[in-house]
């Protein structure tokens, strides 16, 4: 639908492409305009960081907190436990309560990037949900909470139903999740005053439950806002890199990787990714966006370090474009390159290039390595490498080399 909001919160992200859909536009417009509203995005703790898929809606939270309103960023301690079974085609691996604390911690990590946290009335939190799920006396929740659900429609909802057309199991744990997610919303805003919960599209069914819920239990009207599947003018999932997910933490992929990532922005995306992911006016957006040629490189560059700053700050971004420059212009092998540091007892017998690519992060498989070599589309110290094969001992290592895979993509090898 067409809707011209008041708040300034909606105006942006209806401005910048952050809306799929909404369970009342106008009823939350009044109640951004009414006051601070507090707002939360739930975010399983199932990975040690989040990445790039995830980074539309913390920019989301970014703009609500920029526009007077109160992020709240939920931790599912308690929910992780159980996993999301969301358009999955099988069950999660459960996790142990360290391993999700320490994911937790590097969760948190990433969003004071973004995130200003604190005491104050527009001032982020961080809440986990084990702090209310864990303790749940089993059959209160059920007399309380489960005779609110009605199985049928349960079954309806298209992450489940998607599972049993395709006979695929779902079990009994996994068709709890989104009673647990539902009950989540009714102990936020009993607890915190929360007015709206937000997600990506696919949690449209979830965030329904958790106000149906909080409309039954305490008869308290609060809201769901929703953003659109990311997907590249291509139509590939967002947050996938040839090489593997491109993590938001700089432990997980080097803050050089991650610039070049937004580099290598398709030019049709690259407006559309500027007024997502950067806070640059809508108009320079489409701006820039509209440029051809060569031109629109220096656009991607812009998107390249405006994107790493927010992130890794603007030193981290600085170096990136320093090193792509020195590598692209220069032929140079940069400061900054991710390197692989290889032990002289990992080579004394050597190690075949089609391996070397594949432990540098430059190819996913044996089999993939093996093709871009054979397709002449790899290269060692700038030549191009026609045998996969080719044994790499110490000898070769005196001195670090440089890989490349197809033009923009390199990376360091070198004895540890």
């Amino acid at each position: 639908m067409t809707y011209h909001p008041k708040s300034e919160f909606l105006r942006v992200m209806f401005e910048r492409g952050f809306v799929a859909d909404c369970t009342d536009y106008q009823a939350l417009d009044e109640a951004l305009i009414a006051g601070v509203v507090p707002a939360y995005i739930g975010y399983d703790a199932t990975a040690a960081s989040l990445h790039v898929g995830h980074l539309m809606n913390i920019m989301v939270l970014r703009w609500l907190q920029k526009t007077g309103h109160k992020p709240i960023t939920l931790m599912g301690g308690g929910t992780t436990k159980v996993g999301d079974p969301s358009f999955r085609s099988e069950e999660r691996p459960l996790l142990t309560s360290e391993a999700i604390d320490r994911n937790i911690a590097g969760l948190g990590r990433v969003f004071s990037r973004y995130l200003s946290y604190g005491e104050g009335a527009t001032d982020a939190v961080m809440l986990n949900n084990a702090e209310w799920l864990d303790n749940l006396n089993y059959l209160e929740f059920l007399r309380d909470i489960g005779r609110h659900f009605s199985v049928n429609r349960m079954l309806s909802f298209e992450s489940v139903k998607s599972r049993l057309d395709r006979e695929q199991s779902l079990s009994f744990l996994e068709f709890n999740y989104m009673i647990l997610q539902a009950y989540d919303f009714l102990e936020i805003n009993r607890r915190y005053g929360c007015l709206l919960q937000m997600g990506g599209s696919d949690q449209w069914g979830n965030i329904i439950n958790g106000i149906d819920l909080t409309h039954r239990v305490i008869d308290k009207q609060i809201y769901g806002l929703t953003t659109p599947l990311l997907t590249t003018s291509d139509g590939r999932k967002m947050g996938k890199s040839a090489s593997g997910a491109v993590w938001l933490s700089g432990d997980m992929l080097s803050p050089y990787e991650f610039w070049q990532f937004w580099r290598n922005t398709t030019d049709a995306d690259v407006g559309r990714f500027l007024k997502i992911f950067t806070e640059l006016p809508v108009a320079e957006c489409d701006r820039l966006g509209a440029l051809q040629g060569a031109e629109i490189n220096q656009a991607k560059i812009l998107l390249a370090n405006l994107a790493t700053t927010l992130l890794h700050g603007a030193e981290a971004a600085q170096a990136a474009e320093a090193t792509a420059r020195e590598v692209f212009e220069k032929g140079g092998v940069g400061d900054d390159l991710p390197t692989l540091q290889l032990s002289a007892a990992e080579v004394a017998e050597g190690i075949t290039l089609a391996q070397l690519f594949v432990r540098a992060g430059l190819a996913p498989s044996g089999k993939e390595a093996k093709r871009l070599i054979l397709d002449g589309g790899a290269r060692v110290n700038d030549e191009v490498a026609t045998d996969a094969g080719l044994r790499i001992g110490a000898g070769e290592l005196a001195a670090p080399l440089k890989l490349t895979a197809g033009k923009k993509r390199h990376a360091l090898v070198m004895l540890g």
